[in-house]
């Protein structure tokens, strides 16, 4: 399976991309007091997050489990050198279920950022992945 983007410039720090189905993405590089989008480094971080959390939300529903909401906390650590990737991903879910067991969590999550995550498959070997998560009854 292919998959096709295509970007333009906009200014020196700030690109936008569009995808083959017409949805567009600004993309900036600006420091954080003149932040008007994310990086591509929070966009890594926000597309591991929510790769996983398709699959999580998925397992719990096949699981015929109660599910109202998840929601997510992440945080990266990046190499002090170029080319400064991501050496530690921290992700915390947020589960809203009347009857998800801890251990059923922690399967479903464990299972999405390693088997399932194709974002979470792509990033580099020695970078670490941990996860925690709470349920919220």
């Amino acid at each position: 399976m292919e998959v096709n983007v295509s970007m333009s410039y906009l200014n020196d720090e700030k690109f936008q991309v569009l995808n083959e189905s017409g949805n567009k993405l600004t993309i900036d590089m600006y420091e954080k007091d003149k932040k008007e989008n994310l990086s591509p480094m929070e966009l890594l971080l926000s597309a591991v997050t929510t790769c996983a959390a398709v699959e999580i939300v998925s397992m719990i529903k096949k699981r015929r489990r109660d599910f109202r909401d998840l929601k997510a906390e992440s945080s990266g650590i990046r190499a002090e050198t170029h080319p400064m990737y991501y050496k530690k991903i921290n992700i915390k879910y947020i589960i809203y279920s009347k009857d998800l067991q801890d251990s059923e969590a922690e399967r479903f999550i464990s299972l999405a950022l390693t088997k399932y995550c194709s974002v979470g498959s792509s990033i580099r070997m020695d970078t670490e992945v941990v996860h925690s998560f709470e349920i919220i009854r």
